[in-house]
């Protein structure tokens, strides 16, 4: 065999070599890199929540751990809890736990992050002492755009219900088959005054413990626009109001429309802050179905049962309860019987004011009502009749 056969066998056979040790060299880096991407998103995790903390939200984990090698990260947080802290160092901060909570990001596509959270939630009120708990079957949300500032952003939860803990007892408030929340920029959006495009759905809802009407089941979808955002570096709710004031920003509802049984109400409008931090604007609402929803409202049951004197500062402010039940007291004296007629037509006269606010229109091929609600400085206006208060947003 010639010296030229013998070095071409052992070139062969280092060959044979190559593929392998370059693997591992390669794994070994890679599982460097990951062992060394996961400190530095233990380090990211801790600046988040120190930033966080600065604007008043308490982050923090019993247990924290790092899995999910080697194609991705995920951060697992047992005994979850969010603390919101008040900038007045008298009140107790609103606290939230969970009990788990799952953080995913792909070596590949490390922008996006994805969470799953583990039901039950517990939410304590630090000024009322109210607890609540909130369930769901399924939670997740998903983030585009980190570490930089977020492209799109959504959270969904299937089947969410609340309660509100009573002694020993769960009572019910709330639920809905689904409820999601997605945000994103508005194409165009410059950095430094940033709009942001929102979508709220909500599926088979219902309120329960306030109005028979309330607790059938109703859809919901809201369209938004929010301008007036100097950033979306996270900052304190009430001063994030505050800037929105007084850069001139707004919320536009670009369409909302509820539906419940045969009822159903679309809006359109532009809302904004007042000096006082409260509502300022007009939506224009088309309504139809309103000959039902009237009547399941119980005005005639409770001028029966006497009108509550918190419901009539609200929709008649100066009247007082007991002048009006006097009131049907002496008609009824004076003429038999005209007390009992005026209560029992009291649902037709309602109707009939809400006709006179409005015009006719048609909605979805249905006879309808179109009509202004109006936010004055926090006053909630049907036309010129006052029906609710909103408190102030700082």
């Amino acid at each position: 065999m010639s010296d030229m056969t013998i070095a071409a066998g052992r070139r062969s056979r280092w060959g044979l070599f190559i593929a392998p040790v370059l693997l591992l060299i390669l794994a070994a880096a890679w599982s460097g890199f990951w062992f060394y991407a996961a400190s530095q998103a233990e380090i990211a995790v801790d600046a988040w929540r120190a930033q966080e903390a600065k604007s008043g939200r308490i982050y923090d984990c019993a247990k924290r751990s790092i899995a999910g090698f080697p194609f991705r990260f995920e951060v697992q947080c047992s005994g979850a809890s969010v603390a919101l802290v008040s900038q007045n160092a008298s009140k107790t901060p609103f606290t939230a736990r969970l009990d788990n909570i799952l953080v995913v990001v792909q070596v590949y596509d490390p922008k996006h992050v994805i969470a799953e959270f583990s039901a039950p939630a517990t939410l304590v009120d630090g000024v009322t002492q109210d607890t609540f708990v909130v369930n769901w079957s399924k939670g997740r949300s998903s983030v585009i755009g980190l570490p930089a500032i977020p492209e799109r952003a959504s959270i969904v939860f299937d089947d969410p219900s609340l309660n509100r803990v009573d002694g020993s007892v769960q009572v019910p408030l709330a639920r809905a088959r689904q409820i999601e929340l997605h945000g994103r920029l508005a194409d165009g959006s410059p950095a430094d005054h940033p709009v942001i495009e929102t979508v709220l759905q909500v599926s088979q809802a219902s309120i329960l413990g306030v109005h028979p009407l309330l607790a059938e089941p109703f859809e919901a979808d809201t369209r938004a626009r929010i301008t007036g955002l100097s950033d979306l570096t996270p900052k304190p709710w009430p001063q994030r109001f505050r800037e929105i004031q007084a850069a001139g920003g707004h919320i536009e509802i670009v369409q909302s429309r509820i539906q419940q049984g045969e009822m159903i109400a679309v809006a359109a409008g532009t809302l904004g802050l007042s000096a006082n931090g409260r509502l300022d604007g007009e939506l224009q609402m088309t309504v139809t179905g309103l000959e039902r929803v009237i009547p399941a409202l119980g005005i005639e049951k409770m001028l029966e049962e006497g009108v509550p004197q918190a419901t009539l500062d609200r929709v008649a402010p100066g009247v007082k309860s007991k002048d009006l039940n006097n009131l049907f007291g002496a008609l009824d004296r004076a003429v038999p019987g005209l007390g009992k007629v005026i209560k029992q037509n009291a649902n037709a006269g309602v109707a009939a004011g809400i006709n006179s606010i409005g015009t006719e229109s048609t909605l979805e091929g249905k006879k309808a009502r179109a009509f202004p609600l109006k936010f004055v400085d926090g006053a909630v206006l049907l036309g010129p009749i006052k029906v609710g208060q909103i408190p102030p947003l700082y």
